[in-house]
């Protein structure tokens, strides 16, 4: 490994000593009338008392160090929370549909919980904003994780059955599709956290394309312009490889690329390693790596409009970052780098900020992301406080981005190695 690393820093030195630095613009040019602004969450995460799930599982096992209870309860306040949203400008809202909640049982449908789904996706609508429904965001029933999860050859059946009727049910919204959430990270945290054996890691891949591919079909079929596709977490310098176990494979049945965008990484600072042991707080943010993340996205495959499915920043139980990057800022700078991007010929078509309140991080209420904070663990009332992202966020929709006079509040890396070596041989400035 740490030839490896050697070797990677010595080719991106000398990319970096005999590239030209690339010329731009640094104006930031407006996104046009028809960019999706919107804002990101997930079922399980916020909806609170959950029902038996592979995750709810890992949770009595110990495997967390915050147990959920009603989490932000957003099963109950979620009109509350689409006002919220409504308030911000924002033209999407994503949501998820957990499945472990409309089918507690094999074959059992709970149809209040399915009423719930119906009002919760219909107010969107009236809200005047687009639905994005992730299908699946990490989570599925109890007698799924009884019967193996995803190491189950049943599973994809399953799957499949009870998602054809959430694409059937929902289809008439024209809503946005996320497949599956970020399904290299899907599989990774089910191998951490015990739900497949590591001998399983490739199988569970191999079905995540498989329902993808399928779902994706159906999807098409029922709506010949839909649009669908699977959120890549992008994973600095690495993303590419990490691309040919999933994203290669289902390529041609993406109508947009998604990515979900966090941290950076450059020669003298690797500090995104916290995020693998749950600090993502110490992990240092550079806004501009999302420009080299649309790069070399847009490389790669260069016939899909972008969307930033998620980006935001996180802290700890909602201090203020030992680095001093603050949310208002932080999101700025993000929109600034996107419309350079823009600007550049990357086609991107939309943004969701992660996420509209403060929620249940995977184990954890100390990671804070909202742009309304939520105080889980010391406020019964679970007030929803908005940050200065609100003032921020609702700014930037309606000026369709940050003015042509604005410079990011902190420079863009040395050397960001985001999309190495092309992120520090060819840097943006």
């Amino acid at each position: 490994m740490r030839l490896r690393i050697a070797a990677m820093l010595t080719a991106v030195t000398l990319a970096l000593v005999l590239a030209p630095l690339a010329s731009a613009t640094p104006r930031a040019t407006a996104l046009p009338d028809d960019f999706l602004w919107g804002v990101a969450s997930s079922g399980f995460q916020s909806e609170g008392d959950s029902p038996d799930s592979n995750w709810m599982r890992y949770i009595r096992q110990g495997k967390t160090d915050d147990r959920i209870g009603s989490s932000v309860d957003f099963r109950h306040r979620y009109r509350q929370d689409i006002a919220l949203a409504k308030g911000l400008g924002v033209k999407v809202y994503r949501v998820g549909v957990e499945w472990a909640r409309v089918e507690p049982k094999p074959g059992v449908i709970d149809r209040r919980e399915l009423a719930y789904y119906d009002d919760l996706v219909a107010s969107i609508v009236d809200a005047g904003m687009r639905p994005m429904i992730t299908l699946d965001h990490w989570v599925y029933p109890g007698w799924i994780a009884d019967r193996g999860g995803w190491s189950s050859a049943r599973t994809p059946a399953a799957w499949l059955r009870h998602n054809a009727m959430i694409v059937d049910r929902y289809v008439r919204y024209h809503p946005l599709w996320v497949t599956i959430n970020e399904p290299t990270v899907y599989v990774q945290k089910e191998l951490q956290k015990g739900g497949i054996a590591a001998d399983r890691v490739t199988t569970m891949l191999d079905r995540l394309v498989r329902v993808h591919r399928t779902i994706y079909d159906r999807i098409h079929h029922r709506d010949a312009n839909a649009m669908v596709s699977s959120n890549i977490a992008y994973l600095p310098t690495v993303e590419p490889l990490v691309d040919t176990m999933f994203a290669d494979r289902i390529a041609d049945k993406l109508d947009f690329v998604g990515v979900d965008y966090y941290y950076s990484v450059s020669p003298t600072d690797l500090s995104a390693a916290n995020a693998a042991v749950d600090r993502m707080w110490d992990a240092s943010m550079s806004a501009d790596g999302i420009y080299y993340a649309l790069r070399d996205l847009h490389e790669r495959y260069p016939r899909k409009p972008l969307y930033v499915v998620e980006a935001g920043m996180v802290t700890e139980d909602g201090k203020p970052r030992r680095d001093g990057y603050r949310r208002a800022d932080h999101l700025r700078d993000l929109v600034y780098w996107m419309q350079r991007a823009r600007a550049d010929g990357m086609p991107l078509i939309g943004f969701n900020y992660w996420t509209l309140t403060d929620n249940y991080e995977w184990g954890n209420y100390a990671s804070r992301f909202g742009l309304y904070t939520v105080d889980v663990k010391t406020d019964p009332s679970l007030t929803r406080r908005p940050t200065a992202g609100v003032a921020a966020y609702r700014a930037i929709t309606a000026a369709n981005g940050v003015g042509p006079s604005y410079r990011p509040s902190r420079p863009a890396a040395w050397c960001s190695l985001v999309a190495a070596p092309a992120s520090c041989a060819r840097p943006v400035r």
